[in-house]
């Protein structure tokens, strides 16, 4: 069989400076479309009306926090992470404050820099039976109008750009590679010679100018369906009902459960992408939280009762198998919503404050740090920018000063000092 190709050093090549890490795998939950900082981890029941949006507030396992009483499990178990809420960016479109948020840099002037998770990949060359950043969601993120553009290798190439994942709500998974072998599945792939066959025949459809785009496609599907490692873990029906019923059957529900057998099956970094499309308002198409109109209802009746269902399982399983200890789990997103209520009676984009999750790797848990101001509007604390986000994933995850030099990345960046 060919060798499975994850962009990975060869032999010969100068492997960058390493340092033991604290988190053996990186896994990024990622928001998309920005939720509300006010209307989740961040309300502010003493502003006024037009701030302060229709929801209560609960208290929490952490002494003097609250939460909206849209997440009463998350307040429960809030002793088991750590929450920031003094982030800011620069940019308040989704493509360009998606690149921001994922690499640490603005996409122009120059070249995009490489995702988060590339970088943990590249310095994590040795890692073979499964690519070493995997993304679990809808596909490469974008808003209506273009990707993301930091989704992916960026200046390390695009034998970094992360290997995609599909889940369904009910637990199907898709492997986006898998395309030009037709109706192939990692639980259909039982015979060795059926499976080259489908690709010999996919091979002769194809034209020249395609044919190395399909090679790199064709080595990881390969090595994906003839390693019986690699294709387990993306089994979901080897997991019990009872554990997918927990995790909820929706696309971001099994997603999550994708990620936990990812974690097992030690992948260094994994982007969980939010992935719920709102069929009454946005058919076919998912905005994530981006709820420029019925913000209070989509909150309400569906995102933060699916994310408060699943994150906590996901965690909870994570401690419970003892994979935390060496699991850093970070929930953030590209900026947070607009404290003053539209005229739509809902909340537009706002880059200048924000909040994010952290936890595992030794993170001391249960702590607040980070403060906004009594609209939510700016931080009264030191701002936490995303090129400090990165840095930190990465110095969590072994990546020193010295081996992001080699690489060249994350050029400039400062860890967030209360996290390390």
């Amino acid at each position: 069989s060919l060798p499975i190709a994850w962009g990975l050093p060869t032999p010969g090549q100068t492997a960058v400076a390493r340092q033991s890490p604290r988190a053996k795998t990186v896994l990024l939950v990622w928001l998309w479309g920005a939720p509300s900082h006010l209307d989740t981890f961040d309300p502010k029941p003493d502003a006024p009306v037009e701030y302060r949006g229709p929801f209560s507030t609960i208290a929490t396992r952490t002494p003097g926090v609250r939460f909206t009483d849209l997440l009463p499990t998350l307040a429960s178990r809030s002793d088991q992470f750590t929450l920031l809420r003094s982030h800011v960016s620069t940019q308040s479109g989704h493509p360009d404050g998606g690149t921001v948020a994922l690499t640490g840099f603005h996409e122009k002037p120059g070249p995009v820099q490489p995702n988060f998770g590339s970088i943990v990949a590249k310095h994590r060359g040795s890692q073979r039976d499964l690519p070493p950043f995997i993304a679990v969601g809808r596909g490469i993120i974008r808003d209506s109008s273009r990707i993301v553009e930091g989704w992916g290798g960026g200046t390390l190439g695009k034998g970094y750009d992360p290997f995609l994942v599909n889940c369904s709500e009910d637990g199907n998974v898709n492997l986006p590679a898998l395309k030009l072998l037709g109706d192939m599945t990692p639980d259909r792939i039982s015979d060795r010679q059926s499976l080259q066959d489908r690709i010999d025949a996919a091979r002769r459809t194809l034209d020249n100018t395609r044919i190395e785009d399909w090679s790199q496609q064709y080595q990881r599907a390969y090595g994906m369906l003839t390693n019986p490692k690699a294709r387990n873990a993306f089994d979901l029906t080897q997991e019990p009902a009872t554990i997918r019923d927990a995790y909820g059957h929706t696309t971001f529900g099994q997603s999550a459960l994708m990620a936990r057998r990812l974690v097992e099956a030690e992948v260094p970094y994994i982007q969980l992408n939010w992935s719920e499309t709102v069929e009454a308002i946005t058919p076919n198409f998912d905005f994530g939280w981006d709820t420029h109109i019925w913000n209070f209802e989509l909150l309400m009746d569906r995102h933060c009762p699916i994310l408060d269902r699943t994150l906590p399982v996901l965690l909870d399983e994570l401690r419970d198998r003892g994979l935390l200890d060496t699991t850093l789990v970070v929930v953030m997103s590209e900026f947070g919503r607009t404290p003053k209520i539209n005229q739509r009676a809902a909340r537009d984009h706002w880059p200048q404050c924000y909040f994010s999750l952290w936890t595992g790797a030794g993170i001391e848990p249960g702590r607040v740090i980070g403060e906004s101001d009594r609209l939510g509007e700016y931080p009264l604390t030191t701002p936490f920018t995303p090129l400090m986000v990165g840095t930190t994933i990465a110095e969590l995850a072994g990546i020193n000063a010295q081996a992001r030099t080699e690489m060249n990345v994350l050029d400039g960046g400062h860890v967030i000092p209360e996290l390390m």
